[in-house]
């Protein structure tokens, strides 16, 4: 439940969330971490998996743009398989709603900070602030998968000619299965490639979290760097998504 882990590293464990009966599987709300005020924002894999469908990317992303109206920082908690596909969420545009959550992280200029407990597929990776997207600081616990697609799915696209002319395919399909995600689906591998910050443990989870608000505290603007000021104009207006 990822309402538990949110109160782990809330003070007191008191969360304030946001539009908790709509879009149930993405969770949005204010929280206080060593006295600092965030919004969180956070995948609930209770419902739906986790997946991010075009109501939960219109929640979430109205959210991001609220926080970073009021500059309230940003911690994002991913454990999500993907954005939601599927002819209803096509007509639905889920194109469009998905970019919103793009957009509203990319544009943001307050401190993002992400933590990847879980899962982190595909596009949802993006969805849910990464460093491509904006990210300051980004943490996985040890046991983050974090890959553009399952591992079952990316072994039988790459290795699809040699599993087909294998005498046992089944068990060269499970094998090449069990390879990738041995090498790619983990955090070390990202680690390695300065996607994430740092490997984690659990435990630590609160204590990172609050060490990276007191670093990125001086963050004034997109494009500065960590404890660069320079003056901010009045960024937007707080449209409806």
């Amino acid at each position: 439940d990822m309402h538990d882990l949110i109160e782990q590293i809330c003070d007191e464990g008191y969360f304030f969330e946001v539009k908790e009966r709509f879009a149930k599987n993405v969770i949005t709300g204010f929280t206080r971490i060593g006295g600092k005020v965030v919004g969180i924002v956070a995948s609930n894999p209770q419902h739906k998996a986790g997946v991010i469908d075009t109501d939960a990317a219109d929640k979430y992303s109205r959210f991001v743009r609220f926080c970073d109206l009021f500059n309230i920082p940003l911690v994002n908690i991913h454990d999500t398989p993907g954005f939601m596909i599927g002819s209803d969420q096509e007509w639905k545009g889920i194109l469009r709603h998905g970019a919103k959550t793009l957009y509203s992280y990319i544009e943001a200029t307050v401190p993002k900070i992400t933590l990847i407990v879980r899962k982190s597929f595909a596009g949802a990776y993006l969805g849910m602030c990464c460093k491509d997207t904006g990210a300051d600081l980004a943490f996985a616990w040890p046991n983050a998968r974090i890959t553009i697609v399952g591992p079952a799915t990316a072994a039988s696209v790459i290795f699809a000619k040699e599993i087909k002319s294998a005498d046992n395919p089944e068990e060269v399909r499970k094998k090449r299965i069990d390879e990738y995600e041995e090498k790619y689906v983990n955090p070390y591998r990202a680690a390695e490639r300065g996607w994430l910050d740092d490997v984690i443990e659990p435990a630590d989870s609160r204590k990172y979290i609050y060490r990276a608000l007191e670093i990125l505290e001086d963050k004034t603007n997109k494009s500065s760097s960590v404890g660069r000021r320079r003056p901010m104009e009045k960024k937007y207006s707080n449209i409806n998504l």
